[in-house]
């Protein structure tokens, strides 16, 4: 682990519902960066995991008490565009358990885009 860069150098950000996706993106760092965010914004509650993969630095960002759904996550993309105004592109990751049903065929490892 190393310190972490300066906040304009995040350009990605992962938001996640449940700690468990949070996790499994966190698999994916090459590089997991230690310490705490002095520049956090004053009403940033979010629950961060910064680290690298590849040359890009990456923000990911937890849900509050794994609450799930639309405002958690507009709340979580606000407050995270507020202290990383660098980020250029947001994934909204999940395991999508509502998601498989009679009518969409949807099984363990597809990848959804919506």
């Amino acid at each position: 682990m190393t310190t972490i860069p300066d906040k304009a150098q995040f350009t990605i950000g992962c938001i996640c519902a449940l700690i468990i996706e949070s996790i499994a993106v966190a698999i994916f760092l090459d590089e997991e960066y230690e310490g705490s965010i002095e520049w956090r914004e004053i009403h940033d509650n979010n629950d961060c995991t910064l680290g690298r993969i590849g040359q890009h630095n990456i923000v990911i960002a937890l849900c509050p008490g794994d609450q799930d759904g639309l405002v958690p996550a507009a709340s979580v993309a606000r407050d995270l565009a507020r202290t990383f105004p660098s980020i250029r592109v947001t994934l909204l990751v999940g395991i999508g358990g509502g998601a498989p049903s009679a009518k969409n065929d949807i099984r363990l490892g597809d990848v959804v885009v919506s």
